[in-house]
């Protein structure tokens, strides 16, 4: 099998890799399979680099049988009867990439999606998602500072790695702010692990509410804290999963008692939203500022005040809370919104080395097989048909 490394083609550019060098002489030396990395002038690792490695470079990798990015590929980019892994943000009907599914098929293309990768349990095996968290967590903090001019916290993307920024972080005197973060998942976890490292308490959710704290807390909320059943009967995770639309949000208590809330939560485009616009009138309303790490544009979002993407070089915004626009952050009114899109950008080699490991781990031998149902789980397009799971999105490509 020959395998090529795609350059990455959006705008803004995103600079991770789905295999660094190391991965890739450790698939040349122990697989039956010829790596081939397209030249690249936006990496964070360098074309030197994989040289360095004994990895080819080329211009173009059109000979190659598997195609792997990060990133959606650009329409005119994407050649004909490839196997193509990347991220392709259709399988919630994404409006913006519609063509992109669209094109894919007509091209007779099989698209691997790394984001339905999964065992058979249903869990992702490989994901970016510590790495969105943690960034999300260090911005949400960063933007906090900015919003209360209370104290300056250096960029992620300004840091080397995660280890100058943890250096960073002992320096860190922090004013008593409440934090919520939400979810359990990978994306929370990697968040909590920024926020502990930064000498923040964690706290549990009762305490979080009912008790007053000299020094910074957060605490972390699951689907059990932040919804309830509409019918006011028993909560179940299970019927939230399957049924996310007899729900209705239970965040009130904690939009009340929070400065910073961290979104880390996968959301379902049936399940309510945190909170309502109305709500930001409320004088009891306290959150200041938002770090939007699940990003669903408003208003099909699960924070409403999410109404677009913010980037690396202008990662904030400010949402009026009367008028219920976009402003200045700076605004006096204004919710301070970081919704940053490609957050493991900001620490694309710590991020591309766990990614890389996740593909080898788990995987590339499954690629390797003739027949293989984690293949076959992931593959929302072949032959110019949707996949067995992604029939659902026949009258989104229609």
């Amino acid at each position: 099998m020959k395998i090529g490394i795609i350059k990455e083609g959006k705008t803004p550019p995103d600079y991770r890799v789905p295999l660094s060098p190391a991965h890739c002489k450790e698939i040349m030396d122990n697989y039956p399979v010829e790596l081939v990395v397209q030249r690249s002038q936006s990496r964070c690792f360098t074309d030197e680099e994989y040289q360095a490695k004994g990895i080819t470079l080329a211009d173009s990798v059109a000979d190659c049988d598997v195609l792997m990015g990060v990133k959606e590929v650009k329409i005119k980019d994407l050649i004909a009867d490839k196997k193509y892994f990347f991220f392709s943000h259709t399988i919630k009907k994404q409006a913006y990439n519609k063509e992109l599914l669209q094109e894919v098929l007509k091209k007779n293309i099989q698209l691997l999606d790394y984001e339905v990768l999964t065992n058979e349990e249903g869990s992702r095996i490989i994901a970016f998602g510590k790495f969105a968290g943690m960034v999300g967590a260090h911005n949400g903090i960063m933007a906090y500072g900015l919003k209360t001019g209370s104290y300056d916290l250096k960029r992620m993307n300004e840091c080397a790695d995660y280890e100058e920024a943890k250096a960073v972080y002992k320096n860190l005197k922090l004013p008593p702010v409440r934090i919520v973060l939400t979810g359990t998942g990978r994306v929370s976890n990697g968040a909590a692990e920024v926020l502990k490292d930064m000498n923040i308490k964690q706290v549990s959710p009762s305490e979080y509410l009912q008790q007053s704290f000299n020094g910074p807390v957060f605490t972390q909320i699951s689907s059990l804290d932040y919804v309830k059943k509409k019918d006011e009967s028993t909560f179940t995770k299970k019927e939230f999963y399957k049924n996310p639309e007899n729900f209705k949000s239970n965040f009130l208590p904690f939009q009340q008692q929070s400065d910073i809330l961290i979104n880390g939560m996968y959301w379902d485009n049936s399940a309510p939203a945190l909170f309502a616009l109305n709500d930001l009138k409320d004088k009891s309303f306290s959150i200041k500022v938002i770090a939007d790490v699940t990003c669903d544009i408003a208003p099909v979002a699960s924070v409403p005040t999410t109404i677009k993407a913010s980037t690396i070089a202008d990662p904030l915004f400010g949402f009026d809370k009367n008028t219920q626009e976009e402003c200045s952050w700076k605004d006096d009114d204004a919710i301070c919104m970081m919704t940053i899109d490609n957050l493991p950008n900001e620490m694309p080699r710590d991020a591309s080395m766990s990614f890389g490991q996740q593909f080898v781990s788990f995987v590339l031998d499954e690629l390797l097989k003739k027949d293989s149902h984690l293949i076959d789980r992931a593959t929302i397009a072949k032959n110019g048909k949707l996949g067995p799971h992604f029939q659902y999105l026949s009258d989104y490509v229609s």
